[in-house]
């Protein structure tokens, strides 16, 4: 499985290809030394991720494809819908997939997303407007937020 670690202004990101396509984009706090394998496909997803970086890149056209249940795949799959900058709380999640009782399992799942950024499941926010849930830790979740926000000229996220 070809993989590459990249720096990015919240961390070190190991972005891992499987079968042609990005199958897992994280973030490491103690990343390990191992042989690096930069294909096109894994240098296309640095560029892409450094563009986001720099603001210059609002959405990714990259091949992505990420194991997980159907219902998993489902929950993923709205997040692709969530605009950039844009938030929105696990209970409209769940009102967007017709599934209203199923917050918490959305939560989960969204928590089990291997697609960091690209999959913004960092634009889900708690019902009360507080920052919750995020793998990478709440004060990469802020950061990204806060740099979408900056992007656009809308202001800054808080946490409460």
């Amino acid at each position: 499985m070809p993989q590459i670690y990249h720096n990015t202004p919240v961390g070190i990101c190991r972005i891992t290809e499987t079968d042609g396509a990005i199958s897992s984009i994280s973030i490491l706090d103690n990343p390990q030394e191992i042989e690096q394998e930069p294909t096109p496909l894994l240098q296309q997803a640095t560029q892409q991720l450094d563009e986001y970086f720099a603001g210059e890149r609002k959405t990714f056209d990259l091949n992505i494809k990420q194991q997980g249940s159907d219902f998993q795949q489902e929950v993923w799959k709205t997040l692709l819908n969530i605009g950039y900058g844009k938030t929105i709380t696990y209970a409209q999640q769940a009102n967007i997939m017709n599934n209203p009782l199923a917050i918490r399992a959305i939560a989960a799942s969204n928590g089990k997303n291997h697609l960091w950024i690209v999959v913004p499941c960092h634009r889900v926010i708690g019902s009360n407007g507080t920052l919750t849930g995020y793998a990478g830790g709440l004060w990469r979740k802020q950061w990204l937020l806060e740099h979408e926000a900056k992007v656009l000229g809308i202001g800054q996220t808080k946490l409460f």
